[in-house]
């Protein structure tokens, strides 16, 4: 008969595995399918992307699915090493030897955790950068200005994520049974607080954000927002070609602190008709209550994970199974330790296995949610200008015109163009 620690290892291998089986042949997929249609323009955009572009946009998917099949076997093996093969466990017992039991050790674990699994995601990270998006023209970054951002990210995750888990360790220690609905309402009031304090004192430290200046833009974005009944702190303009040549435009802040962003690579690809379209899409979000939607579902599915890792923390089975040795928890014993950093990470680390499987649900629910969003656009700005401005970012981020429509129900959180344009309330003409 199996125990449960063993029922665990085998059950937590059996998904991870198949898990990484799943992805992989999804992206063998789309691989395919776009290299099959990378020769001709899809009809539907024939006259408004150059074949050219059109390559362009499929090599650049195909060497992003390539270099995404090497990261998932990494990371699988990265999973495997930290739990079934005992890596965790042997990073605890060292802390453990050179500091002892308490709360420095476990903050020194999480802090240690951290930083050996960045410095294992550094070499995909600067390939990424400097060599795939650099291939296709996309990065503008220095060496100096990634460094400097590693830096500062760094910090502040040292600044700001050390605080927030020791008032978690802390919780879990002294606030009884229900420890984990006392983390829950800190986590969330912490995630709060950080929408607020985010785009006024955070994201300024990576870039620089200016005032709109186009007055006629501005009136325009204006009257918009006052049709949508829509008010926000102000209309800044980020330097994001300091970094990537990628456009976008996005609200961040809460209450206010809300603000709209544009790249400036955006404002330089758009005409004022196509920007108020994409600005108009955003505000359908809100329309469309989207954004308080996927923050009351951020708080129901984080009250359940924390519930869920208050149960798992108190049975050793959840250790053992997943190759970590708990710590002694005898009051006044040499040696004994609480285990809630373990808790922590090995929940951090198990949760992705078993949720990959809802990627597929969560991803339909986003592009049902862009269908609503874009209707809205249609209706307070124009349909034309949007479908134009959607077909220039597809084209300028070279998102592939062709993906495999099994990868793209899997992992879409957006439509694919043919979809999206075809719904819009307008026809795509050549």
């Amino acid at each position: 008969m199996l125990t449960p620690s063993t029922l665990t290892t085998l059950v937590f291998a059996t998904l991870l595995l198949a898990g990484l089986a799943l992805r992989l042949w999804l992206a063998s997929r789309q691989i395919r399918h776009v290299a099959r249609h990378r020769g001709a323009v899809p009809a539907a955009f024939a006259g408004r992307i150059t074949l050219a572009a059109h390559q362009k946009a499929a090599d650049y998917t195909i060497a992003k699915a390539r270099f995404g099949l090497l990261e998932m076997a990494l990371a699988t093996a990265a999973v495997l090493g930290w739990t079934l093969l005992g890596g965790l466990d042997a990073l605890n017992q060292a802390l453990l030897a050179w500091l002892g039991g308490g709360m420095v050790q476990q903050l020194a674990l999480l802090a240690a955790f951290a930083l050996v699994s960045g410095a294992i995601d550094l070499p995909a990270q600067l390939y990424q950068t400097f060599r795939l998006e650099q291939r296709f023209g996309f990065n503008q970054m220095t060496p100096r200005l990634w460094l400097a951002d590693l830096l500062k990210s760094t910090l502040l995750g040292a600044v700001i994520g050390l605080p927030i888990a020791a008032l978690m360790l802390w919780l879990m220690g002294a606030a009884g049974r229900l420890w984990w609905l006392w983390a829950w309402g800190a986590w969330m009031g912490f995630n709060l607080l950080l929408m607020v304090v985010f785009p006024i004192f955070i994201a300024p430290l990576f870039n620089k954000f200016q005032p709109l200046g186009d007055e006629s833009l501005k009136a325009r974005v204006t009257a918009l927002m006052q049709r949508c009944g829509f008010a926000a702190k102000g209309l800044f303009v980020m330097d994001g070609s300091r970094r990537s040549a990628h456009a976008n435009a996005y609200f961040t802040g809460f209450g206010a602190a809300k603000r709209v962003v544009f790249y400036d690579t955006l404002l330089k690809q758009l005409a004022p008709g196509e920007v108020e379209a994409v600005l108009a899409h955003e505000l359908g979000h809100f329309k469309h209550k989207h954004i308080a939607r996927r923050l009351a579902g951020m708080f129901a599915i984080s009250l359940a994970g924390f519930a869920l890792l208050g149960w798992l923390s108190a049975r050793g089975w959840f250790y053992t199974g997943l190759g970590v040795q708990p710590n002694l928890m005898l009051p006044g014993v040499p040696g004994s330790a609480p285990n809630d950093g373990l808790a922590l990470l090995l929940f951090l680390l198990a949760a992705p296995v078993f949720t990959v499987f809802l990627t597929p649900l969560l991803a339909r629910i986003s592009r049902r949610h862009e269908f609503q969003a874009d209707a809205y656009a249609a209706a307070q700005a124009n349909g034309a200008d949007l479908a134009s401005a959607l077909l220039k970012l597809y084209q300028d981020n070279a998102s592939t015109l062709t993906p495999d429509p099994v990868y793209a129900r899997f992992y879409y959180s957006h439509p694919p163009a043919t979809e999206r344009l075809a719904r819009l309330p307008v026809t795509m003409q050549p």
